[in-house]
């Protein structure tokens, strides 16, 4: 890494704080095409993974399953073979990258794919297809734990002409995230994980995104080609899922400010 590496995470870090939380998306997107320049990777991919309630007997994951991917450059193809990835983690045989990637409790993790996996790996099918087969050959990867049940995975990716990553690239990368706490809290409220009382439709997170900058529902109904009636019960089943009474008090979990006029649960 460069010398002025921790200049250019501070950068990044004051672009993202410019960022609405109504522009989460937009702020993630930012976040992962300037990882991969400042890393010199081809192609990044953010994920929120979530512990099942009741994970199936002897799971080899320990009930971790993918929520949420995110990919910076998407690909027809790229996309098409991380669903596969993803779809293998719920059939018996998963393999050992995945074992690895989830085993552990620490909130932490910062690792490179040639030090986690043995060297007969990499001769194996499943790197020929889910990494070169895609242009992928080497990867550096953060794992960050939000609580107990919900984790970020981030996934910086090389190609067959570049060098490899290599251990002085772990600290700032790890570096970099543990500063961005904030924003991963923000996107994962986008959705309605951790927060909500179940997770949002696509038409309420477009609601809520929209809720979080200064339109009303009026203006939010006429952007979105929407009756303000549709918009007022789709406000009024984000408040109900975010156990929320009004608008401020929704504005104020994004704001880590708790929520001053909550609905009780339970």
């Amino acid at each position: 890494m460069p010398a002025d590496a921790n200049d250019d995470i501070y950068a990044l870090w004051d672009e993202l704080a410019r960022f609405p939380a109504s522009r989460a998306d937009d702020a993630l997107q930012h976040m992962l095409a300037r990882l991969c320049s400042m890393f010199g990777a081809q192609n990044a991919l953010w994920s929120v993974v979530v512990r099942l309630p009741v994970p199936p007997r002897g799971d080899a994951l320990n009930g971790w399953r993918p929520r949420l991917m995110r990919l910076c450059h998407p690909l027809p193809a790229l996309d098409e073979v991380m669903r596969e990835r993803a779809d293998q983690l719920w059939h018996s045989g998963v393999d050992l990258s995945a074992i690895i990637g989830a085993a552990g409790e620490e909130p932490f993790l910062t690792r490179l794919l040639f030090e986690a996996l043995p060297a007969e790996w990499f001769e194996g099918e499943y790197y020929r297809h889910f990494y070169l087969g895609v242009g992928h050959a080497d990867q550096l990867s953060v794992r960050q734990a939000v609580n107990d049940d919900v984790r970020i995975h981030l996934f910086l990716y090389r190609g067959t002409a570049s060098p490899r990553f290599t251990p002085a690239h772990k600290a700032p990368l790890a570096l970099a995230l543990r500063g961005l706490g904030w924003l991963q809290q923000r996107l994962l409220l986008s959705h309605g994980i951790h927060a909500a009382s179940s997770p949002l439709t696509p038409a309420e997170r477009t609601v809520l995104l929209a809720l979080l900058g200064d339109e009303t529902e009026k203006e939010i109904a006429r952007s979105l080609d929407k009756s303000p009636n549709t918009i007022h019960i789709h406000v009024k089943s984000i408040y109900a899922k975010f156990g929320v009474r009004s608008r401020a008090a929704l504005a104020a979990l994004w704001l880590g400010q708790g929520i001053a006029d909550s609905v009780p649960r339970g």
